[in-house]
């Protein structure tokens, strides 16, 4: 076709979408009808759908089948599956008027000016490619519209005469037009987006018209067409889908795409920036499906028919336009050549506006305000000058991606620049779901995790791009860095076998991951990082964050900040708009944190969230939380998981009260075995002598004739047994009363001596009758102690009388001591009787419980004497105990706090 017609009619079409968007941001009503449209939401999504799509795809199907769809598969998989991550960035970016993915990882990690800047970097040198893709598919196209043919490799046509240079000069007016003509709080373009919608509309008209050309006009339908192709020999690989190789390349090419739809600048600009209703993306998430498949449909028609229909040596990405030029039919193929141009048009143009924001806000903006020789603080109104450095951006934007088309993309396929760039934008995947999902997610995990991911990024895939251009030896892609075979950038580590991009993809992301996990958990968060965790994580339950930080500031001086990067009357507008705003006499009011916090965020909407942090943090008075504080306002998820823990606790502490029941429910059960044992054993005591005392008082009874001997002996039994039943019955009170009633919590001093001596006195008549020698060894001095004297007393009774009951029967002896130490008196009681073998020293403490042989008698006593002495001396604080050898007699002792001698000193007093 004639070079004018084909020039005139691409810029009478950039003409009437420039004319299309003035309307639109010129007319209000046109504008709030057009933009508040979920359709033209959805259509402007399409920007997805750049030159790749409209040529390189076509060329990518034609080569190796339906290795296309993977790419449109992904978006697919987000928007059917992932809605909850999309919903989510809407939300925290519209709460915190973030403006483009950098400012987004920023604001998530602490609002780090440097974690932004790193994003933009990598966002501009990953984007570069794509951009020359755009330029070189522009060249390509106007090439083949002019010359019906394919021109030589870029770097062969002279600078001037490249029509990829006048592309990237029309382009990057365009963009300026489009994204660059004014400051607004929220960064939205209306004319944009309207544009990219009718571009998108004319994307899918055009590829539609081809490709039912292709099988309605130059075949007879798609049966025709199929059997065609697979009747040819050459195309029978096309339609084969086998392999592992091949498995894993899907599946790595569906992960990217599906990092991409997010992850991409235009992407987010479009889906986020632009989007002025949340309900919007109700429709979007199955109308943009539905447009892939549709302009995907005819795809594989057409690759096919450029296979048979072309000669073996066409460039399979010009094959939309070779086909329609081919069959004579110009005035298609300039349909197809416009929407080339519109899909490449539309990436260039949100691109371009989406890293030209980024490159302002969080490279450009914040050097410059660190700048003082610039004085801008002095400075009234910046919007101009963050215009230029966005326009400036733009072009530098430009002339970085027409100098990467014209020395290095001459030996890639669009598809494999596309997905270069796709693997660098991929880095930034990781670091937002975390930051949407991981609370504990750190800004040097973020750091570390998309340095690594870049580094690894630049040296698989960048590199070996250059390599192959001739910008650097071959040597290094066959021999490995240093010539270490480890090295070789695309069988790194030995990794061998896999398509370059799904080699670049496996490394950059498990990297990037790993490192973000494992700096994560080594390191913490300050408080501002830990708030915006919250924030973000849980951002379907917070709507502000005002009340994190208690910051004030004078309203006229907050005002002025923002008038200067917004104009005054915008941020006049602003403020009256959000209930507020300084009167004639306002120079003593001030801005509560709610309103600090609106001008921040107005700010964001221009320079990004951490510059805007930094510019307000000049003007605030702030009062910065602590961790604690932060969390205890804030946090509320904080207070489910404190929940969660104090749940857990319970039932731990349920679980051990379980325990101890079961472990109470075995004692109940021993000490109910335990009391029907006592019960029968008392049982059995009281009716031994219940039974003598009833027979020999009916002998007495039924022989009134029986001799006095006898009568005065059966009398003598009767009387025997009941001063035992008399004695058994106290000490079961005794017992009782001990175990029930307990002792005072406060008792007098008692010397233990005299107690001793008491109960000596009173059993002299016993160790007499039993022809037992009892020796006392008391000392002089007093032996102090705190306790009750009468039960005191009961316990020395009880051991003297065991004594002398179980002392030898001849030549028995019995000696009492009182020793001990500064802080206790130590009484000891001992017998040359059979003694206690050591199996028995607890038993004989127990209650009806005596030691002897049961053959040769058993001792008298109902074996409740050591128990009442045990439970007598507990009670007072002490132990008692048993000591001595089976055979050479007992030694009981009983230990007792000695009492201070200012007690001593009063008692004797």
């Amino acid at each position: 076709m004639s070079p004018t017609v084909v020039v005139l009619t691409a810029l009478g079409y950039l003409f009437l979408l420039f004319v299309v968007a003035y309307l639109v941001e010129h007319d209000q009503t046109r504008a709030s009808r057009l933009t508040r449209s979920s359709w033209v939401y959805t259509l402007s999504l399409a920007a997805y759908c750049s030159s790749w799509t409209f040529n390189g795809g076509i060329g990518r199907a034609s080569q190796h089948g339906l290795d296309f769809l993977p790419i449109y598969l992904g978006p697919t998989l987000t928007f059917c599956l992932g809605s909850v991550l999309i919903r989510k960035i809407l939300r925290v970016s519209r709460a915190n008027r973030i403006t483009s993915i950098a400012d987004l990882i920023a604001a998530r990690f602490g609002k780090s000016t440097g974690l932004a800047a790193l994003v933009t970097v990598i966002a501009v040198i990953g984007m570069i490619p794509y951009i020359a893709l755009q330029l070189k598919s522009i060249s390509g196209g106007l090439a083949m519209m002019i010359a019906s043919h394919p021109v030589a490799g870029p770097a062969s046509i002279p600078v001037l005469a490249d029509g990829a240079l006048w592309a990237a000069i029309v382009l990057t007016i365009f963009a300026m037009l489009f994204g660059s003509r004014s400051i607004h709080p929220r960064e939205h373009h209306p004319g944009m987006v309207v544009a990219v919608a009718l571009e998108s509309i004319l994307k899918l008209v055009a590829l539609t018209a081809v490709g039912l050309f292709v099988v309605y006009g130059l075949f007879t339908g798609f049966g025709d067409l199929f059997a065609r192709a697979s009747a040819a020999t050459n195309l029978g690989a096309l339609f084969e889908f086998s392999g592992t190789s091949r498995s894993i390349d899907w599946i790595a090419m569906t992960l990217l795409a599906m990092a991409a739809i997010v992850c991409l600048p235009r992407q987010f600009q479009v889906m986020v920036v632009e989007n002025v209703d949340e309900r919007h993306l109700d429709r979007a998430l199955w109308a943009f499906p539905l447009y892939l498949l549709l302009i995907n449909f005819l795809v594989l028609p057409i690759a096919l028919a450029g296979r048979l229909f072309l000669t073996a040596g066409a460039n399979p990405d010009s094959i939309v336009l070779a086909v329609p030029l081919a069959a004579s039919q110009p005035v298609l193929a300039l349909v197809a050549f416009l929407g080339g141009l519109s899909a490449s048009a539309s990436m260039v143009v949100v691109e371009a506006t989406a890293l030209s924001l980024m490159v302002c806000n969080d490279v450009v903006m914040p050097a410059l305000l660190r700048w003082r020789g610039l004085r801008l603080e002095q400075k009234q109104d910046l919007t101009r000058l963050l215009l230029w450095i966005r326009r400036s951006a733009m072009v530098g934007l430009m002339a970085l991606g027409y100098l990467y088309m014209r020395q290095d993309s001459e030996k890639y396929a669009l598809v494999s620049i596309g997905l270069m760039s796709f693997v660098a934008i991929a880095q930034f995947a990781p670091a937002i779901v975390a930051g949407l999902f991981w609370r504990s997610a750190t800004k040097a995990g973020a750091v570390v995790g998309i340095s690594a991911g870049f580094i690894m990024w630049v040296y698989t895939m960048v590199l070996p791009s250059f390599a192959q251009s001739g910008a650097i030896g071959l040597d290094f892609i066959h021999d490995g860095l240093f010539g270490f075979p480890l090295l070789r950038p695309q069988a790194l580590f030995g990794l061998s076998g896999l398509d370059p991009v799904t080699h670049g993809v496996f490394w950059t992301l498990l990297a990037n991951i790993g490192c973000l996990i494992g700096v994560s958990s080594l390191t913490s968060q300050g408080p501002i990082e830990r708030a915006q965790a919250a924030l973000f994580v849980d951002a379907f339950r917070y709507n502000d964050a005002a009340q994190i930080w208690r910051r004030t500031a004078p309203l006229p001086d907050l005002v002025s900040l923002v008038a200067r990067f917004l104009g005054r009357e915008r941020a006049v507008a602003a403020f009256r708009s959000a209930g507020t705003a300084p009167g004639e006499n306002a120079t003593t009011e001030r801005a509560d944190a709610e309103m600090v916090l609106f001008g921040e965020r107005l700010l964001a909407g221009v320079v990004g969230a951490a510059s805007a942090r930094v510019l307000v943090s000049a003007v605030v008075e702030e009062e910065p939380l602590g961790v604690e504080e932060v969390m205890r306002i804030l946090d509320e998820t904080s207070r489910v998981i404190e929940a969660n823990r104090r749940l857990e606790e319970k039932s731990r502490a349920l679980e051990a009260a379980t325990a101890e029941l079961k472990e109470a429910n075995s004692r109940l059960r021993v000490l109910d075995r335990l009391k029907d044992d006592f019960v029968a054993t008392v049982n059995h005591e009281l009716r031994t002598p219940l039974t003598s005392i009833r027979t020999f008082s009916e002998i007495l009874r039924d022989h009134p004739d029986l001799p006095l001997a006898e009568r005065r002996e059966f009398l003598g039994i009767v009387v025997g047994e009941t001063e035992r039943l008399t004695r058994l019955i106290n000490e079961l009170l005794d017992l009782s009363k001990i175990e029930a009633a307990g002792l005072p919590p406060s008792l007098p001093p008692v010397d233990l001596g005299e107690v001793l001596r008491e109960c000596a006195a009173a059993m002299g008549k016993v160790f007499a009758a039993n022809k037992v020698d009892l020796t006392l060894n008391l000392g002089d001095q007093p032996a102090w102690v705190s306790g009750d004297r009468d039960r005191l007393v009961q316990v020395g009774v009880n051991l003297l009388g065991n004594a002398a009951k179980f002392s030898a029967p001849v030549g028995g002896e019995v000696t009492v001591s009182l020793g001990g130490d500064a802080e206790s008196v130590e009484l000891s009681v001992a017998d040359n009787g059979p003694g206690v073998a050591p199996a028995d020293r607890e038993i004989v403490f127990e209650r009806f419980r005596q030691v002897g042989d049961t053959l040769t008698g058993k001792p008298k006593g109902a074996g409740l004497g050591l128990a009442i002495c045990k439970r007598i001396v507990a009670q007072h604080g002490g132990r008692i105990w048993v000591e001595g050898e089976a055979g050479s007699g007992a030694v009981f002792k009983v230990l007792l706090r000695r009492v201070s001698g200012t007690v001593e000193a009063e008692a004797a007093e």
